[in-house]
Protein backbone atom coordinates (compact mmCIF):
# COMPACT_ATOMS: atom_id res chain seq x y z
CA UNK A 1 0.00 0.00 0.00
CA UNK A 2 2.99 2.28 0.48
CA UNK A 3 4.16 1.97 -3.13
CA UNK A 4 1.80 4.51 -4.80
CA UNK A 5 2.90 7.43 -2.59
CA UNK A 6 6.57 6.61 -3.32
CA UNK A 7 5.84 6.54 -7.05
CA UNK A 8 4.03 9.88 -6.82
CA UNK A 9 6.91 11.42 -4.87
CA UNK A 10 9.41 10.12 -7.40
CA UNK A 11 7.54 11.71 -10.30
CA UNK A 12 7.17 15.10 -8.61
CA UNK A 13 9.64 17.50 -10.22
CA UNK A 14 11.78 19.71 -7.96
CA UNK A 15 10.45 22.85 -9.65
CA UNK A 16 6.91 21.86 -8.65
CA UNK A 17 7.96 21.53 -5.01
CA UNK A 18 9.72 24.90 -5.08
CA UNK A 19 6.87 26.67 -6.87
CA UNK A 20 4.02 25.26 -4.76
CA UNK A 21 4.12 27.95 -2.01
CA UNK A 22 4.16 30.70 -4.64
CA UNK A 23 1.18 29.15 -6.43
CA UNK A 24 -0.83 28.96 -3.20
CA UNK A 25 0.13 32.57 -2.45
CA UNK A 26 -0.88 33.65 -5.96
CA UNK A 27 -4.30 31.97 -5.64
CA UNK A 28 -5.05 33.84 -2.41
CA UNK A 29 -3.87 37.12 -3.91
CA UNK A 30 -5.93 36.51 -7.05
CA UNK A 31 -9.12 36.02 -5.01
CA UNK A 32 -8.24 39.08 -2.97
CA UNK A 33 -7.86 41.04 -6.21
CA UNK A 34 -11.48 40.31 -7.10
CA UNK A 35 -12.67 41.64 -3.74
CA UNK A 36 -10.43 44.70 -4.16
CA UNK A 37 -12.04 45.31 -7.53
CA UNK A 38 -15.52 44.96 -6.04
CA UNK A 39 -14.69 47.38 -3.22
CA UNK A 40 -13.26 49.88 -5.70
CA UNK A 41 -16.28 49.74 -7.99
CA UNK A 42 -18.66 50.12 -5.04
CA UNK A 43 -16.74 53.14 -3.76
CA UNK A 44 -16.69 54.80 -7.19
CA UNK A 45 -20.42 54.25 -7.74
CA UNK A 46 -21.27 55.62 -4.30
CA UNK A 47 -18.91 58.61 -4.58
CA UNK A 48 -20.35 59.56 -7.98
CA UNK A 49 -23.99 59.18 -6.99
CA UNK A 50 -26.37 61.65 -5.41
CA UNK A 51 -25.55 60.03 -2.02
CA UNK A 52 -21.91 61.16 -2.04
CA UNK A 53 -22.37 63.06 1.24
CA UNK A 54 -23.31 59.86 3.04
CA UNK A 55 -20.12 58.23 1.72
CA UNK A 56 -17.98 61.07 3.07
CA UNK A 57 -19.80 61.31 6.39
CA UNK A 58 -19.56 57.56 6.97
CA UNK A 59 -15.74 57.60 6.86
CA UNK A 60 -15.35 60.94 8.68
CA UNK A 61 -17.40 59.78 11.68
CA UNK A 62 -15.29 59.44 14.82
CA UNK A 63 -14.86 56.18 16.70
CA UNK A 64 -13.30 55.89 20.17
CA UNK A 65 -11.66 52.93 21.86
CA UNK A 66 -11.47 53.30 25.63
CA UNK A 67 -9.74 51.27 28.32
CA UNK A 68 -10.32 52.78 31.76
CA UNK A 69 -9.17 56.40 31.60
CA UNK A 70 -7.32 55.82 28.38
CA UNK A 71 -9.19 56.65 25.16
CA UNK A 72 -8.08 56.91 21.55
CA UNK A 73 -10.38 58.69 19.09
CA UNK A 74 -9.95 58.68 15.31
CA UNK A 75 -12.23 58.81 12.31
CA UNK A 76 -13.21 55.56 10.65
CA UNK A 77 -10.97 56.49 7.74
CA UNK A 78 -8.03 57.01 10.11
CA UNK A 79 -8.68 53.73 11.91
CA UNK A 80 -8.43 51.95 8.57
CA UNK A 81 -5.36 53.81 7.32
CA UNK A 82 -3.50 53.96 10.63
CA UNK A 83 -4.76 50.81 12.35
CA UNK A 84 -5.80 48.14 9.89
CA UNK A 85 -3.08 49.10 7.42
CA UNK A 86 -0.53 48.52 10.20
CA UNK A 87 -1.67 44.88 10.13
CA UNK A 88 -1.20 44.90 6.36
CA UNK A 89 2.35 46.22 6.78
CA UNK A 90 2.97 43.61 9.49
CA UNK A 91 2.17 40.95 6.89
CA UNK A 92 4.37 42.76 4.34
CA UNK A 93 7.22 42.71 6.88
CA UNK A 94 6.73 39.00 7.54
CA UNK A 95 6.80 38.27 3.80
CA UNK A 96 9.96 40.34 3.34
CA UNK A 97 11.68 38.56 6.23
CA UNK A 98 10.63 35.14 4.90
CA UNK A 99 11.86 35.91 1.40
CA UNK A 100 15.19 37.22 2.72
CA UNK A 101 15.73 34.15 4.91
CA UNK A 102 14.49 31.26 2.80
CA UNK A 103 12.80 32.61 -0.34
CA UNK A 104 13.63 34.26 -3.65
CA UNK A 105 15.71 36.93 -1.88
CA UNK A 106 17.69 34.52 0.32
CA UNK A 107 20.89 34.81 -1.69
CA UNK A 108 22.46 37.61 -3.67
CA UNK A 109 22.31 35.49 -6.82
CA UNK A 110 18.57 34.89 -6.43
CA UNK A 111 17.73 38.40 -5.25
CA UNK A 112 19.80 40.39 -7.76
CA UNK A 113 17.44 40.13 -10.74
CA UNK A 114 14.13 41.16 -9.06
CA UNK A 115 16.02 43.65 -6.85
CA UNK A 116 17.59 45.51 -9.77
CA UNK A 117 14.32 45.39 -11.71
CA UNK A 118 12.38 46.78 -8.73
CA UNK A 119 14.84 49.64 -8.18
CA UNK A 120 14.55 50.63 -11.85
CA UNK A 121 10.78 50.35 -11.57
CA UNK A 122 10.80 52.76 -8.61
CA UNK A 123 13.31 55.37 -9.81
CA UNK A 124 12.01 56.03 -13.33
CA UNK A 125 8.32 56.58 -12.38
CA UNK A 126 9.34 59.00 -9.63
CA UNK A 127 11.64 60.85 -12.05
CA UNK A 128 8.91 61.17 -14.70
CA UNK A 129 6.44 62.41 -12.10
CA UNK A 130 8.83 65.14 -10.96
CA UNK A 131 9.36 66.20 -14.58
CA UNK A 132 5.62 66.65 -15.07
CA UNK A 133 4.29 67.79 -11.68
CA UNK A 134 5.61 71.26 -10.92
CA UNK A 135 5.10 73.13 -7.69
CA UNK A 136 6.05 72.35 -4.10
CA UNK A 137 2.68 70.87 -3.13
CA UNK A 138 2.31 68.74 -6.27
CA UNK A 139 5.83 67.33 -6.00
CA UNK A 140 5.03 65.83 -2.60
CA UNK A 141 3.41 62.99 -4.55
CA UNK A 142 6.62 61.86 -6.27
CA UNK A 143 6.49 58.41 -4.62
CA UNK A 144 2.90 57.62 -5.68
CA UNK A 145 3.79 55.90 -9.01
CA UNK A 146 6.57 53.81 -7.45
CA UNK A 147 4.26 51.12 -6.05
CA UNK A 148 2.84 47.83 -7.32
CA UNK A 149 -0.41 46.25 -6.13
CA UNK A 150 0.55 42.59 -5.77
CA UNK A 151 -3.05 41.40 -5.34
CA UNK A 152 -4.23 42.91 -8.62
CA UNK A 153 -1.07 41.95 -10.54
CA UNK A 154 -1.20 38.32 -9.43
CA UNK A 155 -4.96 38.30 -9.94
CA UNK A 156 -4.48 39.18 -13.61
CA UNK A 157 -1.76 36.51 -13.96
CA UNK A 158 -4.10 33.94 -12.37
CA UNK A 159 -6.85 34.82 -14.86
CA UNK A 160 -4.37 34.30 -17.72
CA UNK A 161 -3.72 30.81 -16.33
CA UNK A 162 -1.45 28.52 -18.35
CA UNK A 163 -0.58 31.32 -20.78
CA UNK A 164 1.81 32.57 -18.10
CA UNK A 165 4.74 30.41 -16.91
CA UNK A 166 5.11 29.74 -13.19
CA UNK A 167 8.53 31.40 -13.19
CA UNK A 168 6.93 34.68 -14.28
CA UNK A 169 4.51 34.57 -11.35
CA UNK A 170 7.44 33.91 -8.99
CA UNK A 171 9.34 36.85 -10.50
CA UNK A 172 6.34 39.21 -10.09
CA UNK A 173 5.88 38.07 -6.48
CA UNK A 174 9.54 38.72 -5.64
CA UNK A 175 9.45 42.04 -7.52
CA UNK A 176 6.36 43.20 -5.63
CA UNK A 177 7.90 42.26 -2.27
CA UNK A 178 11.01 44.34 -3.06
CA UNK A 179 8.61 47.11 -4.18
CA UNK A 180 6.90 46.93 -0.79
CA UNK A 181 10.26 47.17 0.98
CA UNK A 182 11.12 50.29 -1.03
CA UNK A 183 7.69 51.79 -0.23
CA UNK A 184 8.19 51.13 3.50
CA UNK A 185 11.54 52.93 3.44
CA UNK A 186 10.09 55.85 1.47
CA UNK A 187 7.17 56.25 3.90
CA UNK A 188 9.46 56.12 6.94
CA UNK A 189 12.04 58.56 5.57
CA UNK A 190 10.17 61.02 3.35
CA UNK A 191 6.61 61.14 4.72
CA UNK A 192 7.43 62.01 8.32
CA UNK A 193 6.84 65.68 9.16
CA UNK A 194 7.84 65.76 12.81
CA UNK A 195 9.29 63.31 15.31
CA UNK A 196 8.40 63.11 19.01
CA UNK A 197 11.56 61.58 20.44
CA UNK A 198 9.94 60.31 23.67
CA UNK A 199 7.22 58.39 21.83
CA UNK A 200 9.72 57.10 19.28
CA UNK A 201 12.00 55.95 22.09
CA UNK A 202 9.12 54.09 23.75
CA UNK A 203 8.28 52.42 20.43
CA UNK A 204 11.89 51.34 19.90
CA UNK A 205 11.98 50.06 23.49
CA UNK A 206 8.97 47.88 22.66
CA UNK A 207 10.76 46.58 19.55
CA UNK A 208 13.84 45.82 21.69
CA UNK A 209 11.59 43.94 24.12
CA UNK A 210 10.30 41.82 21.23
CA UNK A 211 13.88 41.12 20.12
CA UNK A 212 14.70 40.06 23.68
CA UNK A 213 11.68 37.75 23.75
CA UNK A 214 12.86 36.22 20.47
CA UNK A 215 16.37 35.63 21.84
CA UNK A 216 14.91 34.08 25.01
CA UNK A 217 12.92 31.60 22.93
CA UNK A 218 9.43 33.04 23.46
CA UNK A 219 7.23 31.59 20.72
CA UNK A 220 3.72 32.61 21.82
CA UNK A 221 2.27 35.00 19.24
CA UNK A 222 0.09 36.62 21.91
CA UNK A 223 3.21 38.01 23.62
CA UNK A 224 4.38 39.73 20.44
CA UNK A 225 0.82 40.88 19.74
CA UNK A 226 0.45 42.61 23.13
CA UNK A 227 3.84 44.32 22.82
CA UNK A 228 2.97 45.16 19.20
CA UNK A 229 -0.13 47.15 20.24
CA UNK A 230 2.06 49.23 22.54
CA UNK A 231 4.64 49.75 19.76
CA UNK A 232 1.87 50.79 17.34
CA UNK A 233 0.49 53.39 19.75
CA UNK A 234 3.94 54.80 20.49
CA UNK A 235 4.81 55.06 16.79
CA UNK A 236 1.40 56.64 16.09
CA UNK A 237 2.27 59.44 18.54
CA UNK A 238 5.88 59.75 17.37
CA UNK A 239 5.10 61.48 14.07
CA UNK A 240 6.26 58.48 12.00
CA UNK A 241 3.34 56.82 10.26
CA UNK A 242 1.84 54.10 12.45
CA UNK A 243 2.09 51.45 9.73
CA UNK A 244 5.88 51.38 10.17
CA UNK A 245 5.23 49.75 13.55
CA UNK A 246 3.91 46.70 11.72
CA UNK A 247 7.13 46.30 9.73
CA UNK A 248 9.33 46.79 12.81
CA UNK A 249 7.34 44.19 14.74
CA UNK A 250 7.54 41.70 11.86
CA UNK A 251 11.33 41.79 11.90
CA UNK A 252 11.34 40.57 15.52
CA UNK A 253 9.10 37.51 15.04
CA UNK A 254 11.08 34.24 15.41
CA UNK A 255 11.68 32.44 12.13
CA UNK A 256 13.33 29.34 13.60
CA UNK A 257 11.65 26.03 14.36
CA UNK A 258 12.10 24.34 17.73
CA UNK A 259 12.68 20.84 16.36
CA UNK A 260 14.24 19.48 13.21
CA UNK A 261 12.15 17.65 10.63
CA UNK A 262 13.56 14.18 11.37
CA UNK A 263 13.05 14.59 15.10
CA UNK A 264 9.46 15.76 14.50
CA UNK A 265 8.73 12.74 12.31
CA UNK A 266 10.05 10.30 14.92
CA UNK A 267 8.14 11.89 17.79
CA UNK A 268 4.89 12.31 15.88
CA UNK A 269 4.96 8.70 14.62
CA UNK A 270 5.53 7.50 18.16
CA UNK A 271 2.59 9.58 19.39
CA UNK A 272 0.33 8.38 16.56
CA UNK A 273 1.20 4.75 17.38
CA UNK A 274 0.41 5.43 21.05
CA UNK A 275 -2.90 7.09 20.12
CA UNK A 276 -3.86 4.09 17.99
CA UNK A 277 -3.46 1.80 20.98
CA UNK A 278 -5.50 3.90 23.42
CA UNK A 279 -9.27 3.50 23.93
CA UNK A 280 -11.25 6.13 21.99
CA UNK A 281 -12.14 9.15 24.10
CA UNK A 282 -9.93 8.10 27.00
CA UNK A 283 -7.79 10.48 29.03
CA UNK A 284 -4.65 8.93 27.58
CA UNK A 285 -5.92 9.42 24.00
CA UNK A 286 -6.68 13.11 24.64
CA UNK A 287 -3.29 13.61 26.29
CA UNK A 288 -1.60 12.07 23.26
CA UNK A 289 -3.51 14.42 20.95
CA UNK A 290 -2.40 17.43 22.98
CA UNK A 291 1.19 16.22 22.88
CA UNK A 292 0.91 15.85 19.09
CA UNK A 293 -0.45 19.40 18.85
CA UNK A 294 2.59 20.69 20.73
CA UNK A 295 4.88 18.81 18.37
CA UNK A 296 3.13 20.31 15.34
CA UNK A 297 3.43 23.78 16.84
CA UNK A 298 7.14 23.28 17.55
CA UNK A 299 7.97 22.28 13.97
CA UNK A 300 6.39 25.46 12.52
CA UNK A 301 8.06 28.81 13.13
CA UNK A 302 6.07 31.63 14.76
CA UNK A 303 6.74 33.71 11.63
CA UNK A 304 4.97 31.18 9.42
CA UNK A 305 2.13 30.76 11.91
CA UNK A 306 1.54 34.51 12.09
CA UNK A 307 1.74 34.86 8.32
CA UNK A 308 -0.76 32.01 7.88
CA UNK A 309 -3.06 33.60 10.48
CA UNK A 310 -2.99 37.11 9.02
CA UNK A 311 -3.04 36.40 5.30
CA UNK A 312 -6.78 35.63 4.91
CA UNK A 313 -7.78 38.61 7.09
CA UNK A 314 -5.56 41.01 5.18
CA UNK A 315 -6.50 39.65 1.75
CA UNK A 316 -10.23 39.27 2.24
CA UNK A 317 -11.09 41.96 4.79
CA UNK A 318 -8.51 44.68 5.34
CA UNK A 319 -7.50 45.35 1.72
CA UNK A 320 -11.06 45.39 0.27
CA UNK A 321 -12.14 47.65 3.15
CA UNK A 322 -9.19 49.95 2.46
CA UNK A 323 -10.19 50.13 -1.21
CA UNK A 324 -13.81 50.85 -0.28
CA UNK A 325 -12.75 53.67 2.06
CA UNK A 326 -10.08 55.26 -0.16
CA UNK A 327 -11.05 54.69 -3.81
CA UNK A 328 -14.14 56.86 -3.71
CA UNK A 329 -13.34 59.90 -5.82
CA UNK A 330 -15.72 62.23 -7.65
CA UNK A 331 -14.88 61.58 -11.31
CA UNK A 332 -17.80 63.43 -12.89
CA UNK A 333 -16.87 67.08 -12.86
CA UNK A 334 -13.19 66.35 -12.20
CA UNK A 335 -12.36 64.34 -15.33
CA UNK A 336 -11.80 67.37 -17.55
CA UNK A 337 -9.47 68.95 -14.99
CA UNK A 338 -7.65 65.65 -14.40
CA UNK A 339 -6.71 65.30 -18.08
CA UNK A 340 -4.63 68.48 -17.80
CA UNK A 341 -3.66 68.46 -14.12
CA UNK A 342 0.07 67.82 -13.48
CA UNK A 343 -0.59 65.51 -10.53
CA UNK A 344 -2.98 63.14 -12.33
CA UNK A 345 -0.91 63.21 -15.53
CA UNK A 346 2.33 62.68 -13.59
CA UNK A 347 0.90 59.71 -11.68
CA UNK A 348 -0.59 58.16 -14.83
CA UNK A 349 2.59 58.57 -16.89
CA UNK A 350 4.72 57.32 -14.01
CA UNK A 351 2.69 54.13 -13.55
CA UNK A 352 1.74 53.40 -17.16
CA UNK A 353 5.04 54.35 -18.84
CA UNK A 354 7.72 54.73 -16.19
CA UNK A 355 6.96 51.58 -14.21
CA UNK A 356 7.17 49.01 -17.04
CA UNK A 357 10.08 50.74 -18.78
CA UNK A 358 12.01 51.11 -15.51
CA UNK A 359 11.57 47.43 -14.66
CA UNK A 360 12.28 46.10 -18.16
CA UNK A 361 15.26 48.33 -19.02
CA UNK A 362 17.01 47.79 -15.68
CA UNK A 363 16.35 44.03 -15.84
CA UNK A 364 17.67 43.83 -19.39
CA UNK A 365 20.77 45.86 -18.55
CA UNK A 366 21.41 43.62 -15.54
CA UNK A 367 20.99 40.51 -17.68
CA UNK A 368 23.18 41.60 -20.55
CA UNK A 369 25.90 42.89 -18.24
CA UNK A 370 25.75 39.60 -16.29
CA UNK A 371 25.08 41.44 -13.02
CA UNK A 372 22.09 39.11 -12.61
CA UNK A 373 20.66 36.12 -14.42
CA UNK A 374 17.05 36.14 -15.66
CA UNK A 375 15.01 32.94 -15.26
CA UNK A 376 16.14 30.78 -18.22
CA UNK A 377 12.64 29.91 -19.46
CA UNK A 378 11.43 33.53 -19.63
CA UNK A 379 11.48 35.66 -22.76
CA UNK A 380 12.08 39.37 -22.51
CA UNK A 381 8.68 39.90 -24.16
CA UNK A 382 6.91 38.02 -21.35
CA UNK A 383 8.91 39.93 -18.78
CA UNK A 384 7.83 43.24 -20.33
CA UNK A 385 4.19 42.11 -20.10
CA UNK A 386 4.68 41.37 -16.41
CA UNK A 387 6.41 44.74 -15.98
CA UNK A 388 3.38 46.41 -17.56
CA UNK A 389 1.12 44.67 -15.04
CA UNK A 390 3.33 46.13 -12.31
CA UNK A 391 1.94 49.52 -13.35
CA UNK A 392 -1.18 48.53 -11.40
CA UNK A 393 -0.20 50.66 -8.41
CA UNK A 394 -3.64 50.90 -6.82
CA UNK A 395 -3.52 49.99 -3.09
CA UNK A 396 -0.04 51.18 -2.15
CA UNK A 397 -0.29 54.17 -4.52
CA UNK A 398 -3.58 55.25 -2.91
CA UNK A 399 -2.00 54.87 0.51
CA UNK A 400 1.03 57.00 -0.38
CA UNK A 401 -1.27 59.58 -2.02
CA UNK A 402 -3.17 60.05 1.26
CA UNK A 403 0.13 60.57 3.08
CA UNK A 404 1.36 63.05 0.45
CA UNK A 405 -1.75 65.18 0.01
CA UNK A 406 -4.12 64.56 2.92
CA UNK A 407 -7.52 65.75 1.71
CA UNK A 408 -8.43 68.05 -1.17
CA UNK A 409 -8.10 68.56 -4.91
CA UNK A 410 -4.57 67.15 -5.21
CA UNK A 411 -5.65 63.87 -3.61
CA UNK A 412 -8.62 63.61 -5.98
CA UNK A 413 -6.35 64.23 -8.98
CA UNK A 414 -3.90 61.61 -7.73
CA UNK A 415 -6.70 59.05 -7.27
CA UNK A 416 -7.98 59.61 -10.81
CA UNK A 417 -4.45 59.19 -12.17
CA UNK A 418 -3.95 55.99 -10.15
CA UNK A 419 -7.26 54.50 -11.31
CA UNK A 420 -6.65 55.40 -14.97
CA UNK A 421 -3.10 54.04 -14.98
CA UNK A 422 -4.02 50.87 -13.08
CA UNK A 423 -6.85 50.01 -15.49
CA UNK A 424 -4.82 50.69 -18.64
CA UNK A 425 -1.72 48.93 -17.28
CA UNK A 426 -3.75 45.85 -16.41
CA UNK A 427 -5.48 45.78 -19.79
CA UNK A 428 -2.34 46.40 -21.87
CA UNK A 429 -0.23 43.98 -19.83
CA UNK A 430 -2.85 41.24 -20.19
CA UNK A 431 -3.22 41.71 -23.95
CA UNK A 432 0.56 41.78 -24.37
CA UNK A 433 1.03 38.53 -22.42
CA UNK A 434 -1.77 36.81 -24.33
CA UNK A 435 -0.24 37.83 -27.68
CA UNK A 436 3.25 36.68 -26.73
CA UNK A 437 2.09 33.42 -25.12
CA UNK A 438 1.73 31.74 -28.52
CA UNK A 439 5.30 32.46 -29.56
CA UNK A 440 6.59 31.55 -26.09
CA UNK A 441 4.86 28.17 -26.29
CA UNK A 442 6.73 27.31 -29.47
CA UNK A 443 10.10 27.76 -27.70
CA UNK A 444 11.32 25.24 -25.14
CA UNK A 445 14.16 24.99 -22.71
CA UNK A 446 16.47 27.90 -23.62
CA UNK A 447 19.42 28.68 -21.43
CA UNK A 448 20.16 32.09 -19.93
CA UNK A 449 22.05 33.20 -23.02
CA UNK A 450 19.06 32.44 -25.24
CA UNK A 451 16.76 34.37 -22.92
CA UNK A 452 18.98 37.41 -23.14
CA UNK A 453 19.04 37.31 -26.89
CA UNK A 454 15.27 37.22 -27.27
CA UNK A 455 13.05 40.19 -28.18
Amino acid sequence: MADPPRILAATTRPIEVLARPFLRFAKVEASSGLLLLAGTIAALIWANSSWVQSYDSMWSAQVSIALGRFALTETRHEWINDGLMAVFFLLVGLEIKREVLIGELSSLRQAAFPLIAAIGGAVLPAFLYLLIAHGVDAQKGWAIPMATDIAFALGVLAILGSRVPVSLKIFVTALAIVDDLIAVLVIAIFYTDRIQLVSLGLGLAGVALCIGANLLGVRKLAVYGIIGVFVWYAVLNSGIHATIAGVLLALTIPARTQVERDSFLKRSRRLIDRFEGEPPGSFEARSTIHALEREVESVESPLHRMEHLLHPWVSFAIMPLFAFANAGVRIWGNLGAAVKHPVSVGVAVGLFVGKPLGIWVSARMAGESRLASPPPELSWRALFGAAWLSGIGFTMSLFIATLAFGEGVLLDMAKIGILAASVTSGACGSVFLIRCSGSAASQSGPGPETAIERM
